[in-house]
């Protein structure tokens, strides 16, 4: 019973946590959009600046008590690197989906938007897709290399990762699998077509395998055992280093 509430804790998390993100990501989208009287660039800031101080939040927020993923990515990363139980895996990421779609809901109820709609915005070809891989790995070369060296620091150097991916990145920085696929179900400025979404996630999922490879790599435990916690359109986590008695 007590592992099985656990359990339960670290998924409501995982869910509400994503759900939050995701009415952050879409619902400043919308605002910026509205507000900026056509002016791209002023959209994009509100966007990333809202985007950036939402997530280190929700990290804070929801650390301590599922790690704070937010995104499959880091999920599948985090297991790689032994840090999750493989058992997990396939909850976290059903609750990251689920919450993400329920964030999209959120967001719409807010602008008087239907609580779904198919995207109709194009989000395709090779220089999106680079943008995607890069985005993601260095999402998740900022999670692993702080988390292995500077774990106090891991919230705040994934949001401003993040909120800098929104701007030097052709695709603004998705860097998320289940924010990807739930923008697909808004007809806003932040949607993509789900035709679109496979190479996105494709792209998403190999810029976190090099990450998690190179930076393991990078940076090899010594002796102690690290678990770590992270999101995104984004996303990051909470880390805590355990040291091992000696031999």
């Amino acid at each position: 019973m007590k592992h099985f509430d656990q359990l339960f804790r670290r998924l409501v998390a995982e869910g509400l946590g994503t759900a939050l993100l995701l009415a952050v990501v879409v619902g400043s989208a919308v605002m910026g959009d509205r507000l900026a009287g056509g002016n791209a660039a002023i959209a994009l800031l509100v966007n990333s600046i809202a985007s950036g101080c939402g997530l280190v939040v929700l990290i804070l927020a929801f650390g301590a008590v599922s790690g704070a993923h937010l995104n499959p990515v880091v999920t599948l990363s985090e297991a790689w690197q032994r840090n999750l139980p493989g058992a997990l895996v396939l909850p976290y990421l059903a609750a990251q989906v689920a919450g993400a779609f329920a964030g999209v809901a959120i967001a719409h109820g807010m602008f008087g938007e239907p609580v779904f709609a198919a995207a109709t915005q194009a989000r395709t070809g090779a220089a999106l897709w680079w943008s995607e891989g890069v985005a993601t790995f260095g999402l998740l070369a900022t999670i692993i290399g702080c988390a292995r060296t500077r774990p106090h620091v891991t919230p705040y150097a994934a949001a401003l990762f993040i909120v800098a991916g929104y701007w030097f990145t052709a695709s603004s920085s998705f860097a998320n699998p289940a924010l990807t696929l739930a923008r697909a179900a808004t007809g806003t400025c932040a949607g993509i077509r789900l035709a679109d979404v496979p190479g996105y996630v494709l792209a998403q999922l190999a810029g976190a395998a090099a990450a998690t490879v190179i930076f393991g790599w990078l940076y090899p435990r010594a002796r102690q055992e690290t678990t770590a916690g992270a999101t995104v359109a984004g996303g990051p986590g909470i880390t805590r280093a355990v040291p091992q008695p000696a031999p």
